[in-house]
């Protein structure tokens, strides 16, 4: 993945809203969410959230579809998978990371 579009993806995230919303949808999985459910679980006034969602949506991190008379606003996996490959590929020069447990009990 190219660091230009890493970019993109980091500063679509870099803003609370966009975080908590771009969470939602990771949580309500492949059956995505409507602007209205996104209203009521994170009490974000309507406008204010439109904008959020056209941001993360022209990142690529997040898809919209219409479903008869309303959109469905879905996480995209693909794109937040690729990211956090690419931000771990390096992790512990190739190692396997060590868990918070087991790094307590580590005397290094």
């Amino acid at each position: 993945m190219e660091e230009q579009t890493i970019v993109k993806f980091l500063a679509a995230l870099a803003q609370p809203v966009r975080l908590q919303v771009f969470r939602a949808l990771v949580v309500a999985g492949p059956a995505g969410l409507t602007p209205g459910r996104l209203v009521e679980a994170l009490g974000v006034p309507a406008t204010s959230l439109s904008f959020h969602l056209k941001e993360l949506a022209h990142s690529g991190l997040i898809s919209q579809e219409r479903s008869g008379r309303n959109l469905i606003y879905r996480a995209g996996f693909d794109q937040m998978n690729e990211l956090i490959a690419y931000l771990t590929e390096n992790c512990c020069q190739g190692e396997a990371c060590l868990t918070a447990t087991a790094d307590a009990a580590c005397d290094c």
